[in-house]
């Protein structure tokens, strides 16, 4: 008889996830079977289970993609990882490792890359299995559910903060201080950038300043453009965590001349658009950059700043059951920080 697992999985869109008995995958050739210790409740998977993004997840599916375990069995040629190794799986579960953007650095474009808890099953559930060749190591001193959030939160912003090109003294600002933002708060202050934090919420902006943001601006109490630019005389650059379309205007304005600017958060559906000043663009020569999740290398640097003890995920911890009651309150903007799924 096969063995069971619990896991939290979605049969249709746009609807309560439901907690069912399956049986635990056996992992092929390449792959590890993981035993989940913790998985991250990121907003991409609220996006995924409500179908707000094209194309759409493939069903039935188990979300998560932030997940910590030890690896419990290993498929045939797996050589890089042991039983009872610590392993984190990330978003970016597979890319094809051969075409232009693989041989470039630039895997996370692979047109045939593949999604964890996206396109494949992720880490809501007691097993899952992952190519051993896309997890992350993890150092057996670490806390397996604050290293969660790192293996998306972290590795998302670290790449967005890095195609900045943003130099240690030099100004960032960071767009949105949630589950993302406040661990980009973090990184760039561990590579040495000066941080404006900007949100709407005095809670989440005093948790900014706890974390090393030296200029904070509330947007309800004016300007956030006009803050930016007369206190810091602009940033050289900024990262976009929130998912509102005005951030995302705002954030090309707060820019000097010369800056650049990192789009990391992404809105429901695939109609949300931008207003933007050519001039402003061009006379300025400013940049505007999209930045998508993080390949292999960067995950590996952003878990070494957080295995340090420079970068560490406020977490709330919640069973498996909670799922649901989670996602309710993710819709609300009621979370600070990252809830995180303790299922092992």
């Amino acid at each position: 008889m096969a063995k069971m697992m619990q896991a939290a999985i979605a049969r249709k869109l746009k609807a309560p996830l439901q907690i069912e008995s399956l049986p635990v995958p056996q992992p092929g050739r390449g792959e590890v079977l993981i035993k989940v210790t913790a998985c991250g409740v990121c907003h991409s998977d609220l996006h995924a289970v409500d179908g707000d993004w094209t194309p759409p997840p493939v069903l039935p599916l188990i979300p998560g993609h932030e997940v910590t375990g030890h690896v419990a069995a290993l498929g045939e040629g797996v050589t890089g990882l042991k039983v009872g190794a610590r392993a984190g799986v990330p978003w970016l579960f597979s890319a094809c490792g051969s075409c232009e953007y693989c041989l470039a650095g630039m895997e996370t474009i692979c047109k045939q890359a593949e999604a964890t808890g996206y396109s494949k099953p992720g880490g809501y559930a007691e097993y899952m299995v992952a190519p051993a060749a896309f997890c992350g190591p993890l150092g057996d001193d670490i806390d397996m559910y604050a290293m969660a959030p790192i293996l998306c939160a972290g590795v998302t912003t670290y790449r967005g903060l890095k195609r900045t090109g943003v130099k240690p003294g030099q100004w960032m600002a960071v767009l949105g201080i949630g589950g993302l933002g406040h661990i980009a708060v973090q990184y760039a202050r561990a590579m040495g950038m000066c941080v404006a934090a900007v949100d709407i919420a005095d809670d989440k902006l005093a948790l900014a300043k706890s974390l090393g943001a030296e200029v904070l601006i509330n947007g309800r109490d004016g300007d956030a453009v006009k803050a930016v630019q007369d206190r810091i005389g602009g940033a050289h650059g900024a990262v976009v965590t929130a998912v509102a379309t005005q951030a995302f205007e705002q954030a090309i304005g707060m820019l000097r001349p010369g800056g650049t600017v990192s789009f990391i958060g992404l809105p429901g559906g695939d109609k949300d658009g931008i207003r933007a000043s050519i001039s402003q663009l061009v006379n300025g020569e400013l940049s505007v950059h999209g930045s998508n999740v993080g390949t292999r290398a960067d995950l590996g640097e952003c878990i070494d700043f957080a295995a340090r003890g420079l970068v560490t995920a406020k977490i709330e911890k919640q069973p498996l059951s909670a799922v649901n009651t989670i996602f309710d309150r993710m819709r609300k903007g009621e979370i600070v920080g990252r809830v995180v799924l303790a299922i092992g």
